[in-house]
């Protein structure tokens, strides 16, 4: 990712509404999905470490990113258990964690088959695994050239993916459902534009950003017991079970 898009992250993921309604997502489930009272959780991808942080709250979280500068960032926001490694290639060992969370990181790894083999081998036996990911590679744009994306994906991609690494795929659905139009026209409007590629994080007032916020923790609520026909995002919950002919 572009060293800028990082410091861009670490200025709005405390409060913009699209890194908020994600992280509301993902972490709901992860806790629906786990059974461990406190368990050991990898944030796959770390970033800035807000993820990190809300985590600690009920978890033993440990951080791992590529990028110095996003470590750097996680330091500043006071949190430890920090590695530097790539996640085709994990410095982890066997069985060693509970959970994996994974927001918007596998379209970053160029090898995401070896990365999704290497989240299994790190889970210990009924380990979790959440994860989001960009969807429709029709939605391809500036945004995702600035974000050193290798790709897009549909739900069923990221179904045979993970089935292929081993899992039990027990939720997989997409998300952003009710914006998923104005995310539409956005994309097409940015590929007409020209000069440097840049994440699409518009800047919206506060009152908009709040009903933003509400509208994808309505979204989070439907998503707990259906899954949604399309949006922008795909998220999936996988569990390495003790056999991988266990069928879900």
């Amino acid at each position: 990712m572009n060293p800028s898009e990082y410091t861009k992250m670490f200025e709005l993921e405390d409060h913009y509404w699209w890194f908020v309604g994600r992280r509301h997502l993902a972490l709901k489930l992860l806790r629906s999905h786990t059974a461990v009272a406190k368990p050991d959780v990898l944030d796959l991808g770390c970033g800035t470490g807000v993820v990190l942080r809300e985590l600690s709250a009920w978890a033993t979280p440990t951080g791992l990113d590529m990028s110095d500068l996003a470590l750097g960032f996680c330091r500043q926001r006071s949190l430890q258990r920090l590695i530097r490694g790539d996640g085709s290639k994990l410095p982890l060992q066997d069985n060693q964690f509970d959970a994996i969370i994974g927001l918007d990181i596998f379209e970053h790894i160029e090898d995401d088959s070896a990365a999704f083999a290497e989240a299994y081998r790190a889970l210990r036996p009924g380990g979790i695994l959440v994860l989001s990911v960009p969807a429709f590679r029709s939605l391809w744009g500036p945004h995702d050239v600035a974000l050193m994306h290798h790709r897009r994906y549909r739900a069923v991609e990221v179904r045979r993916r993970l089935e292929e690494a081993g899992f039990v795929v027990r939720r997989s659905t997409y998300s952003v459902f009710f914006l998923f139009p104005v995310v539409v026209v956005w994309r097409l409007f940015e590929k007409r534009k020209r000069g440097p590629a840049k994440a699409s994080l518009v800047a919206v007032p506060k009152w908009l950003n709040t009903s933003l916020v509400a509208l994808q923790n309505l979204e989070a609520s439907l998503i707990s017991g259906i899954n949604l026909p399309w949006g922008s995002s795909v998220i999936a919950v996988a569990q390495r079970v003790e056999s991988r002919d266990e069928t879900p």
